[in-house]
């Protein structure tokens, strides 16, 4: 690993993981390494890296019962190639900012605290997001840390977009839509504009990040006009184990008759459902794809997962106006084309309509030429958004970036 260049680590937090990269800084973004490391809180935790270098790749075990005793891992494997002295600042993604924070800024004390106070609207995410913050200041007291928020994107919401039909009370607590894959989405317009045109990316354009988390959102003038995510991550269409959307009286259905309280609830909702719960057998599409001619719960769960993204597309379309691009993203947005397909169909009096051999062979632009509607396939990268936000935060000028290498190690 280049020591001698200034760089920007990159973390990304999930539940049971962190994923990470190393970008170089030296008058350019460069990707030089990326990583994660993977089921923490387990025996068999995996410490991954893969690098330009091929030296610098890592696979093997390590003990990570928490994400604090993770990231040590990661920090010590930094400091033993001496790259602790080359980095410039570290980017963490934090899934919320709340209705305070929503441009990425250096962390503070006082905002950890803010975050603190935060967690219920995120109990999920946030308290290992600080706990990695916490980490990094203690070994690297010095070292820039930076906040980027996946809420900001959809941080200015049109009122009537963001506000929920409960009791109005609630506003006042910070209960509103929030939406979230808000890094990912600010990449995907950055991208759009680059490949379509500024004219594109400032049309009416409806993303559809569609991973173990999925969600959609709709974009006009380049900013958010709606998603389908919203007071949490756990609201929309059904994801890997969330259950998206669901009627509320179901919280008193089952408290009555099968004895739920609200923690139970929300385990169901966010650990137990979705393709999981529908299938019986996987959350991961890929697996499902594979078995659906013989499992007919697997072809139910493909089947309302795509029939949910279909609906919110129209939704989204009558709240755009029309529409002029359709962007998918994500592990199944990127690489399923037989989802997209089944997405698509019966979209054409939308003005969507798929080349077959585009789409089959995952291409960039995969609408046919007459389409109305241009529907592409765009690679999403967060990393890469959080080294960018970080520079801007921290006013480093990065004239240029490397867009050869971004993808380097992908």
């Amino acid at each position: 690993m280049p020591a001698a260049s200034p760089c920007i680590l990159t973390i990304n937090g999930g539940s049971s993981s962190i994923k990470f990269a190393l970008f170089e800084a030296g008058g350019a973004l460069r990707r030089i390494l990326e990583g994660g490391i993977e089921r923490i809180g387990l025996p068999d935790a995996a410490f991954r890296v893969t690098g330009l270098d091929q030296a610098d790749d890592v696979l093997r075990t390590v003990a990570a019962p928490d994400h604090t005793v993770a990231v040590g891992a990661l920090m010590d494997w930094i400091e033993e190639r001496r790259a602790g002295d080359a980095l410039t600042a570290v980017g963490h993604r934090l899934v919320h900012g709340g209705p305070k924070y929503s441009e990425p800024q250096r962390i503070t004390a006082e905002m950890i605290e803010d975050l603190r106070r935060l967690s219920p609207f995120d109990p999920e995410h946030l308290p290992e997001e600080i706990q990695l913050t916490e980490a990094f200041h203690r070994r690297f007291p010095d070292l820039p840390q930076v906040a980027c928020f996946d809420t900001a994107f959809h941080h200015d919401l049109p009122r009537v977009a963001r506000m929920l039909p409960i009791p109005r009370r609630f506003e006042a607590q910070g209960v509103r839509r929030y939406g979230f894959h808000g890094l990912s989405y600010a990449f995907l317009m950055g991208e759009l504009a680059r490949l379509a045109g500024t004219e594109a990316a400032q049309a009416r354009v409806i993303l559809a990040h569609l991973g173990n988390g999925a969600s959609l959102a709709a974009v006009r003038g380049g900013k958010s006009m709606d998603t389908s995510m919203s007071f949490t991550p756990t609201a929309g269409v059904p994801m890997s184990t969330r259950s998206g959307d669901l009627d509320p009286g179901l919280v008193w259905y089952l408290a009555r008759t099968e004895g739920f309280d609200a923690k139970r609830f929300n385990e169901m909702v966010n650990f137990q459902s979705g393709l999981l719960g529908v299938s019986e057998t996987s959350s991961d599409m890929r697996d499902l794809l594979d078995c659906e001619t013989q499992d007919v719960r697997a072809a139910e769960a493909i089947a309302l997962f795509c029939y949910q993204v279909k609906k919110w597309i129209g939704a989204f379309a009558a709240a755009l106006g029309g529409l002029d691009t359709l962007v998918f993203a994500g592990g199944i947005g990127e690489n399923a084309p037989m989802v997209r397909a089944r997405i698509c169909e019966g979209l054409g009096f939308l003005g969507i309509n798929l080349d077959e051999k585009r789409n089959m062979a995952n291409g960039g632009l995969i609408s046919i030429d007459a389409a109305p509607v241009a529907v592409r396939v765009i690679r999403t990268d967060e990393e890469l958004m959080i080294a960018r936000l970080v520079c801007r935060a921290l006013g480093l000028g990065m004239t240029r970036e490397r867009r050869n290498s971004d993808h380097a190690t992908k």
